[in-house]
């Protein structure tokens, strides 16, 4: 698949259905996430690839109400990072942007693979961590949902996902978000 056509192909689908993660998969993905820039080439990320079916069960618990679509996934990736792992330049700390750039490409090598990367907010880290043995000191940043979207729309979304499924959510246009030699906004 061409760049182009995955940047285009991806979406946050919620509607999943089953996909076999093979460790072949889940090498491409951190692969793919591996070859992302970071200052002072630190690679600060750090991924748990969840596949098993009970771990996969017991991580619902932290899932936030309206989530419940996440029981789907064949696969959760928890997102991961310390500041000290990045660089840290007066008071700019790198590494939840050099984890999401790594973390984008990740997405994309899904997108590639036919899989669906939707990476979500509504969890509860202190639960998420727990569940998967996360040291206090490491920072959840975010947890991805995997699996293969399904043509039909599963009837665990709620009516709001269910639509949001239908059609690409609105994206902003050019003028809201760029700018051409200064800040105008």
């Amino acid at each position: 698949m061409e760049l182009k056509d995955a940047i285009e192909k991806r979406r946050a689908y919620r509607s999943l259905g089953p996909v076999d993660v093979s460790d072949s998969m889940v090498r491409e993905l951190a692969g793919a996430a591996n070859l992302s820039p970071s200052c002072f080439n630190n690679q600060p990320w750090r991924y748990i690839f969840v596949r098993d079916k009970d771990v996969l069960k017991t991580l619902q618990g932290a899932m936030s109400k309206g989530n419940e679509w996440t029981s789907l996934a064949s696969m959760v990736i928890a997102v991961l990072s310390r500041p000290d792992l990045d660089c840290v330049i007066k008071d700019r700390e790198y590494y939840q942007f050099d984890t999401g750039m790594a973390t984008a490409f990740l997405i994309l090598k899904a997108t590639d693979l036919g899989l669906v990367a939707h990476p979500i907010a509504g969890f509860s880290p202190k639960k998420a961590k727990e569940i998967l043995t996360i040291p206090e000191d490491v920072r959840l940043i975010t947890l991805v949902i995997v699996g293969r979207k399904k043509e039909e729309l599963d009837p665990i979304l709620s009516k709001d996902q269910a639509e949001s499924e239908k059609k690409r959510p609105e994206r902003h246009p050019f003028e809201r978000f760029a700018y051409l030699e200064k800040y105008s906004g």
